[in-house]
This record gives structure tokens, sequence and C-alpha cells, in this order.
């Protein structure tokens, strides 16, 4: 079977150490490692490498048991040992936050392992149990050792459905089916990922055959999809808005320090308009950054569609003509979003250029800090407002570029209050603020078009809810198997 992805396959993906703020990278996670939990049908925290788990009545330690029997690719069993070096491994979104609160990991048995924490934390298992980190996705300690972070990237060894039988970076995933997984042996031997970033050869090799299945079509091209005999149109929803971030509005000098600049930028845009060109109306129209269907989310109120009040908060913040606003930085993948944006904004006088990178380098560069004026951002990580808040918003955070003493001290105040009604009125009254300061300009929800062609029996896509892509992959199957 074959997968026509819309990214270029980034060997960083491979390792769940590095996992950012993102659902990109458990596309691949999926496939080659396990986690002691995730989310599975019908099951956001599903036991899968743990077989059960417990929290003290005080809510200092979390023990987990592990399933007997698993193996890695290799042949080595997963136990204990492998799951406290997964963790103190661990270095990607989230990772500052869970090492700040975790004690200690202690070894008990083989098969059973003790998370400490310094103090009782509610937002424990979302950050570790759920794809809002990696770090409850295991690796086998002595390969990596063995092979060290470079070699285990170009050689992953995980406890997945799939293992790899090769691999060419940036255009091509083979992988063979892990006959001894726990769960069931996958159905589909031979699964190929292929990275095809131009969205109309998506859609030809998906007409022709070439592709069983292919992501994220937009405009003209998932309305053709949609009419291709043959060809069955798959929308799927990820907890994925797309926001601008203004990086220069902690710069006094800059035109974007003035909220009236900030409220303009929102009051410009169409979102309505956007909606139906790019998703064929199916996303969701929103004013903040995080999901609505999180844990702790604030419904913000929407923005109008007012291109004449925006040009008249400019003349009032002193830019009667508008402004040069340098560029976007924008993902490729969802660069159409911008040029969208970039029209509306120049209709108003903020005139701005996209600036497209690559998935894997935009995020990069995201996390660095190297990009520069407006960013369009994204993410579809699970988890709820707090763990949003943790790589977006708080001081420190993966991809934050400045915050507010008032938020900052909230985020703060909430992480440690375990009164759940007291800690949902702190993330209201955050997200209220960050709304109140028009700290970003909120897109759309996104819908995700995909599509599979006529020998897919099961294409998996949609089985998890919020999951991008196909998953599990132990579940794909083409007709007549």
């Amino acid at each position: 079977m074959t997968l026509a992805h819309n990214i270029t396959l980034a060997p960083r993906w491979f390792d769940p150490a590095e996992s950012e703020a993102l659902v990109t990278p458990f596309i691949f996670y999926y496939a080659l490692h396990d986690a002691l939990v995730k989310p599975m049908p019908g099951n956001p925290m599903s036991p899968c490498l743990a077989e059960s788990w417990t929290a003290s009545p005080d809510g200092l330690a979390y023990e987990f048991v592990l399933r007997k029997g698993v193996r890695f690719h290799d042949g080595s069993s997963v136990t204990a040992d492998d799951v406290k070096f997964s963790f103190e491994r661990y270095h990607g979104a989230g990772a500052k936050t869970l090492k700040d609160h975790v004690a200690a990991v202690d070894v008990v048995d083989p098969y059973r392992v003790r998370f400490r924490l310094k103090r009782p934390w509610p937002d424990f298992m979302t950050f570790y149990a759920t794809p809002a980190t990696g770090a409850a996705w295991i690796v086998p300690r002595k390969y990596v050792e063995k092979v060290g972070d470079d070699g285990f990237k170009k050689a992953p060894v995980g406890a997945g459905p799939y293992k790899v039988a090769s691999f060419k970076p940036g255009v091509e995933l083979v992988l063979e089916a892990n006959e001894q997984y726990w769960r069931k042996t996958p159905s589909v031997k031979t699964l190929v990922l292929r990275s095809v970033p131009d969205d109309s050869t998506r859609l030809a090799m998906l007409k022709r055959g070439e592709a069983d299945i292919a992501y994220v079509f937009r405009g003209v091209l998932a309305e053709e999809l949609r009419r291709t005999p043959g060809v069955t149109l798959k929308p799927y929803y990820l907890a994925l808005p797309l926001w601008y971030v203004f990086t220069e509005q902690w710069d006094p000098k800059s035109p974007w320090a003035d909220r009236r600049v900030r409220l303009a930028a929102n009051l410009a845009i169409d979102r309505q308009a956007v909606n139906q060109a790019e998703t064929l109306g199916l996303s969701k129209v929103t004013a903040s950054i995080i999901p609505q269907n999180f844990e702790f989310s604030w419904p913000a109120p929407l923005y109008s569609y007012d291109p004449k009040k925006a040009r008249q908060l400019l003349a009032e913040a002193g830019y009667p003509n508008g402004f040069d606003a340098g560029t976007i930085a924008a993902d490729l993948a969802n660069a159409s979003f911008a040029e969208a944006v970039v029209s509306y904004f120049g209709a108003v006088g903020i005139r701005v250029t996209i600036r497209p990178l690559e998935r894997a380098a935009f995020f990069k560069e995201y996390a660095d800090k190297r990009l520069k004026h407006i960013i369009q951002s994204t993410s579809a990580a699970f988890g709820s407002a707090a763990t949003r808040l943790d790589a977006f918003v708080a001081a420190g955070g993966l991809f934050t570029y400045g915050t507010y003493p008032d938020i900052e001290g909230l985020i703060r105040e909430q992480s440690t209050e375990m009164d759940r009604g007291k800690r949902e009125a702190i993330l209201h009254r955050i997200q209220q603020l960050m709304h109140e300061k028009v700290m970003y300009a909120p897109l759309l929800e996104l819908a995700v078009p995909g599509g599979y062609g006529p020998r897919v029996a099961e294409s998996a896509i949609g089985l998890i809810a919020n999951m991008s892509s196909s998953a599990p992959y132990e579940e794909l199957r083409l007709k007549g198997r």
C-alpha cells in the first residue's frame, strides 16, 4: 500500500525524544514505535505497552505495569528500564515542564515503573500519556546507547507494528510489517510512505492508482477529488487551529506594538471566504489558538470581517497609508492560507510577502526563534488548553516569542491548582487576556480533505480522533485481504 504525504520525510521525526508540539511526528511514531499509553480508536488514553496504571491517593506517584512478552524490532524485551531511559532522554515539547514536576523515575521491577512527583500535578497524564509530548513513547536503551542519537534516527528500532525496510531521506520510507506486534499482525505487509509536496501530483497519483491513500488537498483540487469516480473523499478533523503570531508586538518601535494595529489585522481577514476556498467550507472559523474541543478551552468571540474599520484603526495608530510588515513565514504545506491572508492584509495597507519553508525546516527555525516579523503558526498536537499554552504562550515555551507578566503569572498559578473549577477559571482568564490584548490573529480550525483509491478496504483515516493521516497502521486493509 502506498501513502502519499504532503510533507518531506525528516529523520528527526523517527525519534520520539525530539517530539515537537505537533501531530506530524506521530505519523511515524504510530508505525515505528509504541507508547505506554496512547490514543486509539474510541479511547484517548488506551493502555498499550502499559497494560494498566494507578495513581497514589496523594497524587504524588503514578505506577505503570508493563505488558509482558513485548519485544522491540531487534528482539530485545521492552522493560521498565527502557521506560526510565526514554523519559530521561526526552527533550522535546513539554520536556522542561515534565522534568520540573517529576522528582524521580523508579524501576520497581522489570515490568513495573513508578513516576514520583515533586508535588501533586493534575496534568501529569495529559503531558505524559497523550501526544501533547512524545515522552511516553519507548525506545530500546541498549540499542540507542550502541548506535547513538544520530545512528538511531538513521536506523530507528521501536516496538511498533512496522519496521524500517529502507529509507531515502526526504523521498520515501518503506516499512515491513512486524509479524510479532503484540496487538495484532498488520494486514498490509509492506507500506510505502512517499513525500509528494505538490498537491496536483498527489491527486494524479491517486487517480492513476500509483497511491492508495493521499492526504491534504485544498481548494479546486479538493473539489476535483470529490468529483472523481472511484476515488473517495475522506475529510478528517484535527485539533489544528492556524493562527498568525506578531513576533514584534513586544518591540515598542514596531507598528505591531500597538493593539489597534493587531486588531486591524484581524478585522482585515474574511475567514469564511478562506474556509470555503481552501477546505470546501469544512473548517471552523476561530478566534483562539486553543482548539474548541480541548479541555479548559474558552469560546473566544469571533472577529468580524470589517476592512473599513481596519483601515480606520491603522489611521488612528498613525499609519493612514499602511506600512511594510516584512514577511509571513509559513510551512510550505499550508502556504496557500498565507497567500490569502497576504491579499487581505494588502487590501487595508499591511504590505507583506510570504516566506515558505519545508515543514521540518520551518518548525526547526520556529523552535530556534529564528523566524521574523509574522509567523503562520499551527499545531495539531493533542492535550488541553494548558499544554498548548505551555508550548506557545508560556515564557520558555518551545515556540514562545514573547508573553506578558499578567499572563505568565496566571500560567504558573494554574499549573499547581488542584481544584478543577478554580483551575478552569484561571485558564479561561488567560485566554480572555490573550484575546483582549489581540496577541494573535487566529484563522481557522482546519478540516483536512484526504482521499483513497479503489483498492482500499480500510484507510484508517479518522479512526483516532484528532489524529493526522492514517492510524493505527495495523488497521489498514486492502480489499480481498
